[in-house]
């Protein structure tokens, strides 16, 4: 098997705020928070099951899809969403688990997918100001003692 290299969750996370920029493509791509508008693409498999369509009809709406949209992904979304609904099954394999989350990876259903597509979700002035004011740790945890302790870290 071979080591290292460029796999979704290899090596450090590129960082949005760095200065350095060692790929042409190193601009990161801003998705609005309120997602994709407008209709839902046709369906582009055989015949889709009711679970289908509700999987089909709101992957469409997140951010990703502007970018899915953007590059043709249609097949591949509606391939991811059929694997889904074949992975709810009791008896589904575990390989297919391992699959799903490669496919979320590459269509960036995840953190890491995110970051290897490097796009951003645009939070709203609502969700920024609520982050603003969430405290980062627990009052009671020891990170939280330390910072009471002058010199302390955290």
């Amino acid at each position: 098997m071979p080591k290292g290299g460029a796999r979704t969750r290899s090596g450090p996370a590129p960082d949005p705020t760095a200065l350095r920029r060692e790929r042409d493509a190193g601009e990161w791509t801003i998705l609005p928070a309120e997602g994709r508008q407008g209709a839902t693409p046709d369906w582009p498999l055989t015949d889709s099951n009711l679970r289908e369509g509700e999987f089909w009809e709101r992957l469409w709406s997140k951010p990703q899809a502007l970018m899915w949209e953007r590059y043709d992904q249609g097949l591949e979304v509606a391939l991811y969403v059929r694997r889904l609904c074949e992975a709810e099954k009791h008896d589904a394999s575990v390989g297919l688990s391992t699959l799903l989350r490669q496919m979320a990876d590459s269509l960036g259903l995840t953190t890491p997918g995110m970051r290897a597509n490097r796009w951003k979700i645009d939070r709203s002035e609502d969700e920024a100001e609520e982050a603003g004011a969430a405290p980062l740790v627990e009052p009671n945890s020891a990170r939280a003692r330390l910072r009471a302790v002058p010199g302390g870290s955290g």
